[in-house]
């Protein structure tokens, strides 16, 4: 008789060296590019690093659509208005399709905070009365200082050729750039853009608000002096200078500001809003082919918004030098100052300049949000101490500890020597899950909270109930009289297909929840999930491989009694053997008792 043939299934069954050779490389690299990243530790979130949770819902208004491109704007200004408080890791991102999560670490006033990112983004353009390097990059002379009525000289540093140039795209060249020049106001900006008014414009040494020709009321005076004085303190080089620069100033009111131009520090001093972010209509970043080669910016004004623009342009346009200028101010920075040559009609204007394509793009989403901004309201404000979260995350671990351990102890009693197995397969999944989670922090801004413990905690029942799904089907093929080796065989293919049952629905639930649902409760379902993905990587390609190892053992392979697998104690039948039965009469025969 012809020996039985052996497929695939021994030859794989030869080699379950390979799978576990792979997960160990995967382990190995994974934990390496943890160290080498410098992430060895998981990102915390803010119920235990403590701090601020705002959750903001947007709402339509306006005729502004809640979309992913407007909800991504949000969350890049709200991004710099709560950096601007001097926190270096805050946390601002989208959940869902209307929802923003802001998450502000401890050592920042939670009040304060919620005031900023709760409120809309404003957007204004104002003339500028005079600016120049701030901090490091700047070297005025006693004369480039100005007062808010505009006396004084600039320095060479502050040369108008260096911004940007603001122009109607029907001009049929472009304009000449301003050089530096006096800084005078002219009588139209004089009654409404500066505290302070002077009939005539002079050079001068002493940028005090008395150096005007006319007297100035007291209380004009000392808005110009306490203005003077902010703008001479002012460092823009310095965070906590730019995040107070301007903050208390009305549209109506001078102020003063910052903004960065080609990687320096400017410092602003800029007259009342003249045109309001709401009367742009659109904007939007286009290559410019014609007049100006390059990347600018074309904005389309409403009605209203034209007509402001229009008066400002041409006041500006009579100036010389930085006066020449006006600021576009988003949450009282200076994102653009471009020069004005003409009065813009029409109701619409570029900015050109040496733009790149993302500062274009950068500045046109800038302009479009002012124009047309979301409103949010605040569904959830949750703070936490950080000795509260240390609290609950002691409390989480312990709850853990005792979940394992009590794990542990059933199965080193029920299963004896398969717990070996099952603490293995344990320790690899926890060893990834920790890895995948540290490298996860800085990748997707995953953040390890309290709900994300808990469904880790979870996990660990998961996990566990696959290894004990695969024992039980050994188990039953012993009990039919198989030996180890291919009860470990014929039981995979059953036991397989209970754990990807099992672990679908787990997973399908994670993901449903992760969905519908907004704030910490997403950290507890993609933590679940994550779990639930890395079950299956573990029974695959190691509890799988190593059973099929330590079947060849005779420690296991003749079922000792502390293995887990003693036939005698499962009850197993005796071995099943083939019978031949009896041949029957042949063909034609006749039984002798019947004859």
């Amino acid at each position: 008789m012809a020996a039985p043939k052996r497929g695939r299934s021994a030859s794989a069954q030869s080699k379950p060296g390979r799978s576990l050779a792979l997960i160990l490389i995967a382990i190995a690299a994974l934990t390496g590019g943890m160290f080498a990243s410098g992430n060895t530790t998981p990102r915390l979130g803010i119920d235990l690093a403590g701090g601020t949770s705002i959750t903001l819902k947007a709402k339509a208004d306006q005729g502004s659509a809640i979309n992913q491109a407007n909800m991504n704007t949000a969350v890049e200004i709200m991004n710099r208005r709560v950096n601007g408080l001097g926190v270096s890791e805050a946390e601002v991102q989208t959940q869902g399709k209307d929802h923003i999560i802001v998450n502000i670490p401890k050592g920042t006033n939670s009040k304060e905070a919620q005031q900023q990112v709760g409120t809309t983004a404003k957007l204004y353009f104002r003339p500028v009365l005079t600016s120049e390097p701030s901090g490091a990059a700047a070297s005025p002379s006693p004369s480039s200082s100005a007062s808010p009525s505009g006396s004084g000289s600039p320095s060479p540093s502050s040369s108008a050729s260096s911004k940007e140039k603001a122009s109607s795209p029907s001009s049929a060249s472009p304009t000449a750039t301003a050089t530096s020049q006096g800084r005078a106001v002219t009588d139209g900006l004089k009654a409404d853009a500066t505290p302070s008014s002077s009939a005539s414009a002079k050079s001068s040494a002493s940028p005090s608000p008395s150096a005007s020709s006319s007297a100035p009321s007291s209380a004009a005076d000392k808005t110009a002096a306490r203005l003077q004085a902010q703008y001479t303190a002012l460092d823009c080089t310095k965070a906590a200078d730019r995040a107070k620069a301007g903050t208390s100033a009305k549209p109506g009111e001078s102020t003063v500001a910052c903004g960065q131009i080609r990687k320096v520090w400017y410092k602003y001093l800029l007259g009342p809003a003249a045109v309001d972010g709401t009367d742009v209509k659109k904007a939007q970043a286009v290559f410019g082919t014609q007049n100006t080669v390059g990347w600018q910016v074309q904005m389309t004004f409403t009605g209203g918004g034209s007509k402001k623009f229009a008066d400002i342009t041409g006041q500006l346009a009579k100036n010389q030098g930085v006066q020449k200028e006006f600021a576009i101010v988003l949450d009282g920075d200076v994102v653009s100052s471009p020069n004005v040559d003409q009065a813009i009609t029409g109701g619409q204007a570029e900015i050109s300049g040496s733009f790149t394509q993302q500062e274009a793009q950068s500045l046109a989403n800038m302009l479009s949000y002012g124009a047309l901004p979301l409103s949010f309201k605040e569904d959830t404000v949750t703070t936490v101490t950080a000795a509260l979260g240390g609290e609950q995350l002691h409390a989480g671990l312990l709850a853990g500890a005792i979940g394992l351990a009590l794990v542990v102890i059933y199965l080193v009693i029920y299963y004896r020597g398969l717990s070996l197995v099952a603490m293995a397969s344990l320790l690899v999944s926890a060893i990834l899950t920790y890895v995948i989670m540290s490298l996860l922090g800085p990748a997707i801004n995953f953040a390890l909270n309290l709900p994300a413990v808990c469904g880790a905690i979870v996990a660990i029942g998961i996990t566990a109930d696959s290894f004990i799904v695969y024992f039980e089907r050994i188990r039953d093929e012993i009990r039919e009289g198989r030996t180890l080796r291919p009860a470990v065989e014929r039981a995979w293919p059953r036991a397989r297909r209970t754990v990807l049952v099992s672990d679908f629905v787990s997973f399908l639930a994670a993901a449903v929840l992760f969905i519908v649902t907004v704030g910490k409760v997403q950290g507890f379902a993609f933590t679940l999930g994550l779990t639930t993905v890395l079950d299956v990587v573990v029974v695959f390609f190691f509890t799988k491989p190593l059973m099929t190892l330590l079947a060849r053992r005779r420690f296991f392979a003749n079922g000792h009694k502390w293995s887990g697998l003693d036939p005698k104690s499962l009850g197993a039948k005796p071995p099943l053997r083939r019978t031949r039965r009896p041949a029957g009469p042949a063909a034609g025969s006749v039984d002798p008792k019947e004859a």
